[in-house]
């Protein structure tokens, strides 16, 4: 009897050939942005209102013009309606000319120094002469002059340093001095103060009060009736 022989090469029958899965790559995380928090931006708080009382600017001591020495201001008119007025201030070291309630000119002056201080007060124009030299300081150049006082102190152009720095007088830039000059005339008023201030008046003393004496009671003694004798019969 025959057996069925079966092929070596058939005997050997390969094993099933299991498929490994191929491992797939997960897809690399996307970075994930964070959501910003929404800004809330805060009401504005209004501050309550504070009643503030009004603060005065600083006063600056001294002129209010800006002129340095040597020099002035003037307003050359042909014919004035007023004679011109005078008016000299020694702190701030200024001469103001006046036509009525109009001012006309301004300038820088040099008043007395220590010792030869400028006097204060309402003057006359005594005297004009265009080319005066000093009686009492070794005959010193007085240009354009104009006399105030019989001793000494006049209107003159002179040298003007800002400060004062004469014997008295009243130094003038001299163009200044020279339109001054042939504008004013004989007798013109002059006025030169301290200081635009008005000084507060010194409080005067109050007298006591006294209270009053009361009035004297005057007692009138009453009036006592005649006193009638009856004459007693005999």
């Amino acid at each position: 009897m025959l057996a069925f022989m079966t092929p070596a090469f058939a005997q050997q029958i390969p094993a099933e050939t299991v498929a490994t899965p191929t491992p797939v790559e997960a897809p690399a995380a996307q970075p994930v942005e964070p959501v910003p928090a929404p800004v809330v931006t805060p009401a504005p708080v209004t501050p309550p209102a504070v009643d503030t009382p009004p603060v005065d600017p600083p006063k600056k001591k001294g002129p209010v013009d800006s002129l340095k020495p040597g020099q002035f201001v003037w307003e050359k008119r042909e014919s004035y309606n007023n004679p011109l007025r005078l008016v000299a201030v020694l702190d701030i070291q200024r001469l103001y000319v006046f036509d009525g309630d109009d001012l006309v000119g301004f300038a820088t002056i040099s008043t007395g120094k220590k010792g030869k201080e400028t006097p204060t007060g309402a003057f006359k124009i005594l005297q004009k002469k265009i080319y005066h030299e000093s009686n009492i300081y070794a005959n010193a150049p007085m240009p354009f002059m104009q006399r105030l006082t019989w001793d000494g102190i006049a209107l003159h152009a002179g040298h003007n340093p800002g400060y004062p720095a004469s014997h008295g007088c009243i130094r003038l830039p001299k163009p200044f001095a020279q339109a001054l000059y042939d504008a004013t005339q004989m007798d013109g008023e002059v006025v030169i103060l301290a200081s635009l201030t008005k000084p507060k008046p010194k409080p005067q003393p109050v007298p006591p009060v006294v209270d009053p004496q009361p009035p004297v009671d005057t007692v009138t003694p009453p009036v006592q009736p005649e006193q009638v004798i009856t004459p007693t019969p005999a």
